[in-house]
This record gives structure tokens, sequence and C-alpha cells, in this order.
């Protein structure tokens, strides 16, 4: 059975949300006030309702829809992003994760029920900033503090050659994960197979590790 999602609010993250929640194979429900934003979304998604999200009787009436969870994207103020995010779990949905634009805004929608809270600006900003320093890398996600896993095109030198032979945790520090080939990904790879001449390396490693790396 399709996981069910709703994604109230179509600023930038919440459009970007919603399209990659229905290209996963998710049913989809975006909600936003705006009319033109509705239009212009509800032939790529499951269903597109315009309502103010911060109006109870306008939440209410969507009725949960058993959804498994919901994303309160919601931009334009903090007062409509808190009632969202109250009203969600007030509706039973399990599971709500919260846009916020700093910390305090990230505790207040914490306090008032969200299960999750992301700062899309602001790890956009440090994601953009790993990417710009680091030319070894083409795409940088930090997964915590002290860990990140990022994308590297696979070094002319190592292609034809295997994980095993090359001994990359051993001499790098880092954990190739995946290989994509032709835009799929392989996280079930041989680590005996000759690596291919035009793939790109998943890795993960300590961000102090990889901001250091490269294959000399």
């Amino acid at each position: 059975m399709k996981k069910q999602f709703a994604v109230f609010g179509l600023g930038s993250f919440g459009w970007s949300v919603a399209l990659t929640l229905e290209s996963l194979g998710c049913d989809v429900l975006v909600v936003d006030k705006s009319y033109e934003k509705i239009q212009e979304i509800s032939d790529q998604v499951s269903y597109a309702m315009k309502a103010d999200v911060s109006d109870p009787e306008a939440m209410q009436a969507l009725g949960g829809r058993n959804l498994d969870g919901a994303v309160v994207a919601v931009s334009e103020s903090l007062e409509a992003s808190i009632m969202a995010t109250m009203l969600s779990k007030e509706m039973g949905i399990p599971y709500v994760l919260a846009k916020a634009k700093d910390r305090l805004q990230g505790t207040i929608l914490e306090k008032v029920g969200a299960d999750s809270v992301v700062y899309p600006e602001r790890e956009m900003g440090s994601r953009v900033a790993k990417n710009l320093v680091s030319g070894t890398f083409s795409d940088w996600i930090e997964l915590s503090s002290e860990y990140s896993m990022a994308e590297t095109v696979i070094p002319a030198k190592w292609a034809g050659r295997s994980l095993s032979e090359l001994k990359i945790r051993e001499k790098y520090g880092i954990n190739v994960v995946g290989i994509i080939q032709d835009e799929k990904v392989n996280v079930m790879f041989d680590p005996q197979e000759p690596l291919p001449v035009d793939g790109i390396l998943i890795v993960i490693g300590a961000n102090s590790v990889l901001e250091k790396f490269h294959t000399e």
C-alpha cells in the first residue's frame, strides 16, 4: 500500500518535498492558500487543495485522510506554521515534520507538537559552502555534526580496479556505500568488481577526513 503524506505550504521547500515524495511512489496531498500554486502543481501530485492551513475548520475538513505523515512547509509566518503543526497533531497525523528558519522557531514548533524540525535554508547554505570549497566532491550532505555523505566522480586511476584492491577505507578513512552509474544507484555492489570509468562513488566519513580528502 502506498504511503500517504500531506505537504502544507508550497514555497520552494514544500514544492520540492511534494514532487520528490510523489516521484518515490507516495500519494501526496498538497495544501496552499494560493490558487495559482495549486493550479500549477495539481497535475503533478495526487491531490491539491486550496486552503488556509492556519484555519482550524479548513484543516479539519481534510480529515487526516489516513496520512502517514505531514510536512509543514509554510513560509509566510511563524503563526501559520504553529497552527498547522498543532492542527496536524490534533488530526491524528502520526509524524509531523516542520520547517523552521532558526533554532528559536524550531524550539517553538517542537513545543507545539512537531516530531522533527528541519532548517533547509541553513542546511543548504552549509551544503553549498562545502561544495564550493571541496574540489573533490560533487555533492555533500551533512548527516550530523561529525559525519557527512558525499559524492565523487571515480578518479581515472581508480577505474578498472576494485574497491578491495584500492583499500579505500584503510587508506583514506572513508566508506564507500554506493556506486552511481547511468543514473542508477547500486548499494549492493561487489567490492571485487572493477569500478566503472564513468561512475560516481557515494562515500561516508568524518567531516574532518572528508575535508582533507584527495586522491593524490
